[in-house]
């Protein structure tokens, strides 16, 4: 069975209950408050000051919000890709421009996300990322993320490995959401660099 998939109940499941019940609890203005945090403290990141790429997501539901990230990086002149779900589970991409241009998709048995308008520029084009903003719902100490279990983000990371790509990985999450360990798994990468609210924490130095 291939490791980029769904995968059975597990301690990660267990885990991702546990944090997904505490973040229902968090209001539309705790994720928007969240969100003004979160911008300001990744975009003091060097690897996101000198980014001509991200790679990134729309935040949805209780996320940590990273609607002000990606309009602070577009009014930058920054690239900002975003990722549109294939029916496989893997992410096509395609360029953010602004405001009015995400569309609602809804994705059978998945709710609906928000994703690019424009043109897709294929699973590939995360390549041309200098930084990549994963989605996460805990970190630990050594920088193992928990994700949420579909496996898009595991065949990303991959996609990057395979073509020597070492963007800088960075996870963006709440401050109770960075722990002391989660379980990992032969796949797993770490990521570089956590920010919180309350300031950003790196598992790695970045490279010159």
């Amino acid at each position: 069975m291939s490791h980029l998939g769904p995968e059975p109940e597990s301690g990660k499941r267990v885990l991702r209950r546990e944090f997904l019940t505490v973040r229902s609890r968090y209001t539309a203005d705790d994720v928007r408050e969240t969100g003004a945090s979160l911008a300001a403290r990744a975009l003091e990141l060097p690897e996101l000051a000198h980014a001509r790429t991200v790679a990134a997501y729309v935040s949805v539901g209780s996320e940590p919000g990273t609607r002000a990230l990606l309009d602070a990086l577009h009014a930058r002149g920054v690239r900002v890709l975003l990722p549109a779900l294939l029916d496989d589970n893997d992410l096509d991409w395609g360029a953010y421009a602004g405001q009015g241009s995400l569309v609602s998709v809804q994705h059978r048995g998945k709710m609906a996300l928000l994703e690019p308008a424009g043109e897709r520029l294929g699973p590939e084009a995360v390549l041309t990322a200098d930084a990549v903003l994963l989605p996460g719902l805990a970190v630990d100490a050594r920088g193992m993320r928990l994700g949420r279990g579909g496996g898009s983000y595991d065949r990303v990371l991959a996609r990057l490995d395979r073509a020597g790509a070492d963007p800088a990985l960075v996870v963006l999450l709440y401050d109770s959401e960075v722990v002391d360990r989660v379980p990992e798994e032969p796949h797993d990468r770490p990521v570089h660099a956590v920010v919180t609210p309350s300031g950003v924490r790196r598992f790695r130095r970045p490279s010159p």
